[in-house]
């Protein structure tokens, strides 16, 4: 049988309207699915990029770690704690050729330049640490806190300048935000084998 024209009027913008909303299904899923794509792409190549970061930057800064350090008394040099955080031991200035930075801070003593100094290789001895404990500087997930002693007179009231140097250092190489942290640092008037500044953290660490 033949249908009345008005009836296959109908019947073509039905299926013209069926076919439109299948394009658009189909255009839908596809930009879904390239989407999906293009997401993965880019996790994948954020990765690969942050794997290389920590390490490329000490290149690019002309920082070469010291030796890790070993524990000088009864302790360990690190311990793991409930969600992913792990507590440094204090840490000594320790220098390129193993000689220690060592004397009192401040007026009749070793002057405030030195005190930096000696926060920073205590900074580096911390990384250095971390680089043999975690494989991977990139596993860190944040520097939560520092917390350094600085070996001084009673006169001198700059302790927060000389912890500058080992913040200064953690900063260098791990950026903003990881390396971005809370920190405190006091004033003694003696420290263990003389040495100048002494160095613990905080730090959260990536799961692997």
């Amino acid at each position: 049988d033949i249908l009345p024209p008005q009836s296959q009027s109908s019947i073509a913008t039905i299926l013209r309207g069926q076919c439109h909303s299948s394009s658009q299904i189909m255009l839908s899923n596809l930009a879904a699915s390239t989407l999906r794509r293009s997401v993965t792409c880019a996790a994948r190549r954020c990765v690969v990029t942050r794997s290389l970061h920590v390490e490329k930057r000490l290149k690019e800064l002309g920082i070469e770690l010291p030796p890790p350090s070993s524990p000088r008394a009864n302790y360990n040099i690190v311990c793991h704690a409930s969600g992913n955080m792990m507590y440094v031991s204090g840490h000594l200035p320790f220098q390129p050729d193993g000689t220690l930075m060592t004397g009192r801070i401040g007026e009749g003593g070793r002057d405030k330049d030195y005190g930096y100094e000696a926060a920073r290789h205590a900074g580096l001895n911390i990384i250095s640490t971390l680089k043999e404990q975690l494989g991977d500087l990139d596993r860190v997930e944040q520097v939560v806190k520092i917390f350094g002693i600085v070996q001084s007179t009673d006169e001198f009231k700059e302790q927060h300048l000389v912890m500058d140097g080992c913040s200064d250092v953690i900063m260098e190489v791990f950026d903003k935000p990881v390396g971005y942290h809370a920190r405190s640092a006091i004033g003694t008037s003696t420290l263990p084998i003389d040495i100048s500044v002494e160095v613990e953290a905080i730090v959260q660490i990536k799961p692997e």
